[in-house]
């Protein structure tokens, strides 16, 4: 489901109340903690701007498309930590959170907040594949930064997409901040195409990276040799809510992309009938992971392939390696960094539990984040790396079901 802006991006959580406000008395910044990477590798990350000469932007007239990306990759040793939002985006970004936490704004240090990925750390030796990942509908990509950081510490290069316009702020070079510029309704099936789009060419421009080129915009220093360990013999991709979406979507029209996940994104989005989805209506032939929760499909229950239409569609029009897994006492944004941080401020403030219950749910957070470290790298490393993962598809992990 993509909606227009809140605070949290897609789906059914109304986390703005009207003409709310953030109260204005600052306490004690709290830091942010996020759980360290379980992998065997240190992790590194660098940003690259790109731009599409040959596509205009289909939000804004006059306007070239550009693209803010993040790679993160596995690293030969540690480096300074790379900041978890980027700064403009991480003030705007607490701005609006302070309202939705009832919290003054300044309680929670976003811009000081630290990922454990070294900016430019080394490369690591080796050839790794590629996963692309796309974040919901108007949810920055370092909201994804937990789950990105533990696929690279195994050994997975994962770049991490902005899809400019849609996103509530992307920052570029020199501090440069678009912000969300949407027509009031009839956007989707342009989302659709444009994050196709974007994909895409972010699949061209790794090309050139590992042929030895520098795609930045501005030339700047990227690590040296990142180009060489991209194997891009083996791609992946997945994404959150309408990140989801896209990668079912992408998959459908490029064979480069050889596996995908869909994490909570409900497939027919746009189309009155799922089946005039051609994602839908065609399924597909590689092997495609379904990870949906117990609140987001119809009538605020599971979703599912055997609740949700357009999920039930694709999967009866798929032939290749397929699941369906559900956390049913998570919700919607379980599957981005809310999962972590939600509880981490539950230490130093009560946390509004409307705001709880329409996030993460109920679900313990140990649980699910120790569930989404086993079943995305198992379904890569199984269908990227042909390493069988029958252990991981054989019991379901607490808070975590099997649909069959």
């Amino acid at each position: 489901m993509l909606t227009r802006r809140t605070l949290f991006g897609v789906g059914g959580a109304v986390l703005l109340a009207p003409g709310a406000t953030a109260t204005t008395a600052i306490a004690k910044s709290i830091p942010l903690c996020f759980p360290r990477p379980t992998g065997p590798f240190h992790v590194g990350t660098t940003e690259l701007h790109l731009v599409d000469a040959s596509r205009a932007d289909p939000w804004v007239a006059g306007r070239t498309r550009e693209l803010m990306v993040s790679v993160w990759y596995p690293a030969a040793r540690t480096s300074e930590p790379a900041a978890y939002l980027p700064p403009r985006t991480a003030q705007r970004y607490g701005e609006d959170a302070a309202i939705a936490l009832q919290q003054p704004v300044g309680r929670v240090d976003w811009i000081g907040a630290r990922t454990h990925a070294g900016l430019l750390a080394p490369v690591r030796r080796g050839r790794y594949p590629v996963v692309i990942f796309s974040p919901g509908f108007g949810v920055p990509r370092g909201l994804a930064s937990v789950q990105t950081a533990e696929l690279a510490s195994r050994g997975y290069v994962v770049v991490t997409v902005d899809h400019t316009y849609e996103v509530a702020a992307v920052e570029f070079p020199g501090g440069r901040l678009e912000v969300q510029t949407l027509p009031h309704d009839g956007y989707a099936l342009t989302a659709r195409a444009t994050r196709v789009a974007d994909v895409r060419f972010v699949l061209e421009q790794l090309t050139r990276l590992a042929q030895g080129h520098n795609p930045d915009a501005e030339q700047r220093r990227l690590p040296e040799g990142l180009g060489r360990i991209l194997d891009l013999r083996h791609i992946g991709a997945f994404g959150h809510s309408a990140g989801g979406i896209t990668a079912a979507d992408v998959m459908d029209v490029d064979r480069r992309v050889g596996a995908g996940i869909d994490l909570d994104g409900t497939l027919a989005y746009g189309y009155p009938d799922p089946a005039s989805s051609p994602t839908v209506k065609h399924g597909t032939d590689r092997p495609f992971l379904l990870f949906g929760t117990g609140g987001t499909g119809p009538n605020g229950g599971p979703q599912s392939h055997l609740t949700e239409p357009s999920w039930r569609m694709f999967w009866d029009n798929s032939t290749g390696w397929r699941r369906d897994l559900n956390l049913p006492n998570g919700r919607h944004y379980s599957f981005i960094d809310y999962q972590t941080l939600i509880p981490w401020f539950q230490r130093f403030f009560p946390v509004p539990p409307d705001l709880v219950a329409n996030t993460i749910g109920s679900a313990d957070p140990d649980a699910v984040l120790r569930a989404l470290r086993a079943y995305v790298p198992a379904f890569f490393d199984q269908h990227l790396r042909q390493r069988p993962q029958d252990g991981v598809w054989r019991r379901a992990l607490p808070e975590t079901t099997f649909v069959e």
